[in-house]
């Protein structure tokens, strides 16, 4: 099975509906972040993939991102605990109700805006990304920590 991509509207419609059963409620599996975290988190990544922040490239993955690349993209999951940018981090308290309608938003927002909508600037750690890699790997992102808080 290839990695869905979030430029496919049956994935888009998927984690719409996802992210809609999520409830303040939902404790998280593994990790650090709360669900009202963790949905600012994704809809801060979502930030990133349209060019509206650009976290600076870690020197870690200046050296060896290109060597991981298709771990972005692959069918593999995420890892619990991978490495996440200090831009893209989320360690105080948020709101649930207005973090939850702000990510559908993003997830909305970067969907509807296609390729043409999608960041130039390069990934923090895996670097220069097709719009492609970027759709599939923004999928396994928001896949991955919905499962932290999916029971």
């Amino acid at each position: 099975m290839m990695t869905k991509s979030l430029y496919d509207p049956s994935s888009v419609q998927e984690m719409l509906g996802r992210i809609e059963k999520i409830t303040p409620q939902n404790q998280r599996q593994w990790g650090s972040m709360d669900v009202s975290q963790m949905l600012a988190h994704c809809a801060n990544v979502f930030d990133m993939a349209i060019g509206k922040i650009n976290p600076p490239r870690a020197l870690i993955g200046r050296l060896i991102g290109g060597f991981f690349r298709t771990a972005y993209t692959n069918d593999k999951p995420f890892s619990k605990g991978s490495p996440t940018s200090d831009q893209l981090k989320v360690t105080a308290p948020r709101n649930f109700d207005t973090e939850k309608p702000r990510l559908l938003a993003s997830l909305k927002h970067f969907a509807e805006a296609g390729e043409a909508g999608c960041t130039k600037h390069p990934h923090p750690f895996f670097g220069k990304l097709t719009a492609s890699e970027w759709s599939r790997g923004m999928y396994k992102h928001l896949d991955h920590h919905l499962q932290q808080f999916e029971g």
